[in-house]
């Protein structure tokens, strides 16, 4: 027997304690060992592996590194080490020490895949690709790297391929709680949300506490307005994302109106992304450019909401004052917008191939003074572009209506009714004020000659049509409830929604029949072209809004078609948003701020069409004359903010809240 017997017994012990669990008394044990056994790999490897389970990256960093110094030859040590500088961001260097873990040995097929990630996460969509490969080719039957290749083919848009590694995970590992919950988000882009639904209950049944799958799930229930499911889950929706574990803010959004608890959202879901600045610090300019550079990144230069606001803005930028430079990480769909775009800019990338460094260093090549974020927490958004710092000024608008949470954006762009005083410490971000609305419009946007009639689109000859065109998962029992009630008290009016399901469609009608409401008068309408919509906008005679998510866009499309909306003001940007266009357009009173002054006000005007008939009037003058639609009012007003932020960047102030004034 040797002397290193009773050593081994206890780590022997160890590993056993680990595999049960008892984390804590490993890593009391083990400390006690390193202490009489400082030369021992094991010990070290043992206390680092505790430490990283437990969540302390610095003791386990500081124990893997030992375990290298005392076997510089040690395989698992390089992959752990890698694994733990991944947790604290150093993505490259964590990808140096898996190639020296796979260098001391080529068919270590778990540092192939976990190289993958870090190159993932880097952006490297395609290296991380093959890197998986290479993992399957030494082990086929390892079931995270068919997830992980799952992943990357489904963000490259190939999503059969993507099913069939999510399937070929979960046949190999049955309990796979990631590979459920991607193929979750598989079908919520398929437009599936019923199997979606069924995807994360699996992550559920798995594991119960998962609040990301609980968020995923509320949302994907609300996509079909499946209230009742919603309304066993939602309870317990206020410790959600907000203290342990990262949820969507997205998805968040609609389930509640409360902008404290949107920030600490926003806030825990990027400290879970674990970003980190690789790239130098940017260098601060001793002359004032006379044009500034602008860069507007996005993955929606397409047929999207965001083109549909911004495309004007673009293009009339005062080219003497700034350069304007689109970088794009969204697919080339080569439809009418996205083939526009590029003649929008001075300067315009399909960066879809690059990883975020290799953006952000474009970006600093092209020596963009200002970055804008179109995306913030929505789908196909590159947080980590906007970690490396891009420009020295970072800016969030449109996309996103609320705070996105992060030290590396400096502003939020909003106006006094998004963001209201009351509520301004609920945004991490220094606010841009602008004058009228934050929200840009395009006035040269195209509304159908052809009106199509109302036995055309499903409508009634006669009686009054209050629509709803916002997505089904904003419509909650609230507003629904309110508009059955116009519906029993205004004869022969019909509810004109959405749809982008059948099973919503299908939901509605039940929900409108269990308020005493024949569902014949709930109408839906389907996606057309743009300009057809806008067309058909006009045999509409009210636009009644949603609340925790108001109209965006969809409200800027009934006021430019010429259709009141009528919404309530909530607390947060993205429940507001509808109240800051009608301001803007010189309709306030349509914005109440109850529910009985929502209810009170559409049946006002319902019964009254003189009045009516005035506020259609006013609209049809305002359009063309109040700044929600002045394009050309709205781009200087922007580049005053691009100025003042700049300015104030050049003579090294610290940033501050900007009240942009005509």
């Amino acid at each position: 027997m040797t002397t290193d017997d009773p050593l081994n017994e206890t780590l022997n012990k160890l590993i056993n304690l680990y595999n049960r669990g008892q984390l804590g008394l490993v890593i009391q044990e083990a400390e006690a060992l390193a202490i009489l056994h400082p030369s021992h790999p094991m010990v070290w490897n043992i206390l680092g592996v505790a430490s990283k389970s437990t969540g302390n990256i610095e003791r386990a960093s500081q124990a893997f590194r030992n375990v290298l110094t005392l076997c510089p030859e040690n395989v698992g040590g390089y992959n752990n080490m890698a694994v733990v500088l991944r947790d604290q961001g150093k993505l490259q260097e964590a990808i140096e020490y898996y190639d020296r873990a796979i260098e001391l040995k080529p068919d270590y097929a778990e540092a192939f895949n976990n190289k993958g990630v870090a190159l993932r996460d880097l952006g490297h969509l395609q290296e991380a690709l093959i890197s998986y490969q290479q993992a399957l080719a030494i082990k086929p039957d390892y079931a995270e790297a068919h997830n992980n290749l799952g992943i990357i083919f489904q963000e490259q848009g190939q999503l059969k391929p993507a099913y069939e590694c999510y399937t070929k995970a979960l046949s190999l590992q049955p309990n796979y709680i990631e590979a459920y919950d991607n193929m979750g988000a598989l079908l919520e882009q398929q437009s599936k949300p019923e199997l979606a639904i069924m995807a994360y209950q699996k992550v559920l049944d798995i594991s119960p506490n998962n609040e990301s799958a609980q968020v995923k799930m509320l949302y994907q229930q609300a996509q079909i307005c499946d209230w009742l499911a919603m309304e066993q889950k939602i309870s317990h929706l206020d410790n959600l994302g907000i203290h342990h574990q990262a949820v969507s803010p997205f998805a968040a959004l609609t389930l509640e109106d409360c902008p404290k608890r949107h920030q600490l959202r926003s806030e825990l879901f990027v400290k879970s992304k674990r970003l980190t600045l690789d790239l130098p610090t940017n260098i601060q300019p001793t002359k004032r450019p006379k044009r500034l550079r602008i860069g507007y990144f996005s993955a929606d230069f397409h047929a999207h909401a965001t083109m549909y606001l911004m495309a004007k803005v673009f293009a009339i930028h005062d080219r003497e004052c700034f350069e304007i430079y689109g970088y794009s990480f969204g697919p080339n769909t080569k439809d009418e917008m996205r083939q526009k775009a590029p003649s929008l800019f001075d300067v315009f990338h399909d960066v879809s191939e690059l990883s975020n460094q290799d953006i952000a260093k474009l970006a600093r090549q092209d020596k963009i003074d200002i970055a804008i974020d179109l995306k913030g927490h929505t789908r196909d958004s590159r947080l980590g572009i906007f970690a490396q710092r891009p420009a020295p000024i970072q800016i969030s608008h449109v996309g996103y209506p609320g705070t996105m949470g992060a030290d590396f954006i400096d502003y939020l762009i909003g106006d006094e009714h998004v963001i209201s005083h009351d509520q301004r410490a609920s945004y991490s971000e220094n606010i841009i004020y602008l004058p009228n609305s934050y929200q840009p419009n395009d006035n040269s946007r195209k509304i159908s000659k052809t009106l199509p009639t109302r036995q055309e689109l499903g409508l009634p000859e006669q009686g009054l049509v209050f629509c709803c065109f916002n997505s089904p998962y904003k419509i909650s029992p609230a507003e629904f409830n309110i508009w059955m009630e116009v519906l029993k008290k205004v004869k022969d009016s019909v509810l004109w929604l959405f749809s982008s399901n059948a099973q919503a469609e299908k939901n509605l009608k039940r929900h409108a029949e269990q308020s005493g409401i024949n569902s014949q008068r709930i109408v839906f309408a389907h996606l057309v072209s743009q300009e057809d919509h806008l067309a058909r906008y006009q045999q509409a005679d009210l636009f009644l809004d949603t609340f925790n998510v108001n109209a965006h866009t969809t409200a800027s499309d009934a006021l430019w078609a010429g259709v009141p909306v009528i919404t309530k003001s909530g607390k947060g940007f993205a429940a507001r948003v509808s109240a800051s266009l009608l301001h803007a357009v010189g309709l306030p009173e349509l914005v109440t701020q109850t529910e009985e002054e929502y209810q009170h006000l559409i049946l006002t005007l319902a019964n009254d069409p003189e009045k009516r008939s005035k506020i259609k009037q006013t609209l049809s003058v305002n359009r063309l004359s109040q700044p929600l639609f002045d394009t050309k009012r709205y781009t200087k007003n922007l580049e005053k903010a691009y100025s003042m932020v700049y300015q104030d960047y050049f003579e090294k102030k610290p940033c501050t809240d900007i009240w942009v004034t005509e």
